[in-house]
């Protein structure tokens, strides 16, 4: 097979979560224990850190690789999921993996796939995890999938982890309250490993604390270590901003391509795990964190967030998907100074639509269109949703279709907001 052929076939042979669902989840570890075992387990040649939290584990991730580039380390990122190319998931100091490996995975290992048989994300992992092997990197930043405790890329050696924050979001698996997700997440903490968390809440502190405490774990909350003062910046995708670690300047005027007030809190989660590494002597100035935060974008191809996708009228996207994704992308849209709003927007369906689409602009056209994947909410019931929550706008049979009728209905100096879903985004971009 090329590697078209290979891809189709993992799409077509493998449950793939992120298009049909529920059918692809599994409740244990023991196929990625399998699959990996069969492979020599590769996870043991490499340290890791590693990455859980309901929104901001993918920003901060990508921030992390950049900074252990800049300090020289080959470092690899998984990351799931992928926005245009499925070697995204996969890269080596910011190079995807080469579509030859892939192919070769796939043949090499085809038999013991059919035996095993993983899910598209068990695979992916394992997939990962050998190449990482294979091109002896120093370090490997690894972004959960769901959860954490049952998460295949918990089958690692980290010599970090962290914990960006807690939403409701695939509740059907995690569970329904913010404890109970916190669970899950914690389920990462490796024992006498320190433990980075990105936000202090309350329904989690004693969740983490006592995890900690059972497993001589090290926590440090971010916002202890780190703060940053925004300074005035003319341009709306670049934030200018001060480091403050522990009270003391760490860096003056510092800047950062992730713009988006949101995307404060994932920097500072950054710093504090770029800290923490150093403090277990790892080869990390203070230089290599600022560039690493500078140049992420360039570093790591890192997309998606608050993403602009062109100007007159300024179009921008952002993977936003759950209720803190969306309240986040909300506030970041009432700083926009712009004419109209006019909303691109699409849901999976084991969401809960009301809940997101209640925190929406009511003063904005929407266009409602379903991501092309199974999971994909229908767009006339993704519309009747909306209604609900007082939201009007057209369905269209798809996400380019509804893209292509948000900028023939407006004008120069409106705004254009994609999102709703990673899949809409990616359809997009």
């Amino acid at each position: 097979m090329n590697y078209q052929e290979t891809i189709q076939w993992l799409f077509n042979q493998l449950p793939m979560y992120q298009r049909v669902g529920k059918a692809a989840y599994k409740a244990n570890l023991d196929t990625t224990i399998k699959l990996l075992g069969a492979l020599n387990n590769p996870q043991n040649t490499f340290k890791a850190i590693h990455i859980a939290g309901t929104n901001g584990k993918g920003s901060v991730a990508h921030q992390i690789t950049s900074i252990l580039q800049e300090s020289g380390y080959k470092t690899g990122l998984y990351t799931s999921p992928h926005l245009r190319d499925f070697r995204e998931r996969i890269r080596v100091n910011g190079e995807m993996v080469e579509k030859e490996f892939v192919t070769e995975f796939i043949s090499k290992n085809h038999d013991i796939i059919e035996k095993i048989k993983p899910s598209f994300f068990e695979m992916t992992v394992a997939m990962a995890y050998e190449y990482f092997a294979s091109l002896n990197v120093d370090f490997a930043v690894l972004e959960t999938g769901m959860g954490g405790r049952l998460d295949s890329t918990n089958v690692c050696n980290p010599i970090i982890t962290a914990i960006t924050n807690i939403g409701l979001d695939h509740t059907m698996f995690l569970g329904n309250t913010i404890e109970k997700i916190a669970v899950e997440k914690a389920g990462i903490i490796k024992p006498n490993i320190p433990l980075v968390v990105g936000r202090k809440q309350n329904e989690t502190a004693e969740v983490f604390g006592n995890t900690a405490r059972e497993k001589n774990v090290e926590i440090s909350y971010a916002e202890n270590l780190i703060s940053i003062k925004t300074l005035n910046t003319p341009d709306q995708f670049k934030k200018n901003f001060d480091i403050w670690h522990k009270n003391e300047l760490f860096a003056e005027n510092a800047t950062s391509p992730l713009a988006a007030d949101y995307q404060t809190e994932n920097i500072c989660t950054a710093i504090a795990i770029a800290i923490k590494l150093k403090e277990k002597d790892l080869s990390i100035s203070n230089e290599n964190i600022l560039d690493g935060l500078k140049n992420v974008i360039s570093n790591t191809s890192l997309a998606g967030r608050w993403h602009k996708i062109s100007d007159m009228p300024l179009t921008i996207c952002d993977t936003g998907h759950n209720i803190d994704g969306i309240h986040a992308v909300v506030k970041q849209i009432k700083l926009m100074n712009y004419s109209n709003l006019h909303v691109v927007f699409g849901m999976v369906n084991d969401k809960e639509p009301y809940d997101i689409l209640n925190l929406l602009p009511k003063n904005a056209s929407y266009y409602f269109c379903k991501p092309d994947i199974p999971r994909g909410m229908d767009e006339g019931l993704l519309a009747e949703h909306a209604f609900k929550a007082g939201l009007n706008g057209k369905t269209h049979s798809s996400v380019m279709e509804a893209y292509n009728s948000a900028r023939n209905n407006s004008n120069p100096n409106d705004l254009i907001f994609i999102g709703g879903s990673t899949f809409v985004v990616a359809e997009i971009i």
